[in-house]
């Protein structure tokens, strides 16, 4: 099991995106992840949640795995979960994993537990 945990103030990334707008969310998320996305809160829990993601894995964001490895989806009941890219996928070798984001107080927080 590899725990993972990443916290960001949410003001930090609502200057990112007042200052250099969709360019700052197409930087780390894809499409889908931009469009399921319109509060900056939302925003924030995906970045933590995909560099919560990257440490759990022991590699960070780098050149091993880039932030468009990781995409964040959401299943029916609007729990958080994550695939990796087929590269990344078969470098790392995830079994099953367990992702949870969370926002209060001017904080976004994300804790990953995966197994490999």
């Amino acid at each position: 099991m590899k725990i993972g945990t990443d916290i960001i103030q949410i003001e930090r990334v609502r200057k990112m995106i007042e200052k250099y707008g969709v360019k700052f969310q197409e930087r780390f998320l894809s499409d889908s992840e931009i469009d399921t996305s319109r509060r900056v809160e939302s925003v924030a829990g995906l970045w933590a949640a995909k560099e919560a993601i990257a440490k759990a894995l022991g590699c960070g964001i780098g050149a091993e795995l880039s932030f468009h490895d990781i995409i964040i989806y959401k299943d029916p009941k609007g729990a958080p979960h994550f695939r990796l890219s087929p590269q990344a996928q078969a470098r790392h070798q995830i079994k099953n994993s367990s992702l949870s984001i969370s926002h209060d107080g001017g904080f976004a927080i994300s804790i990953v537990v995966i197994e490999v």
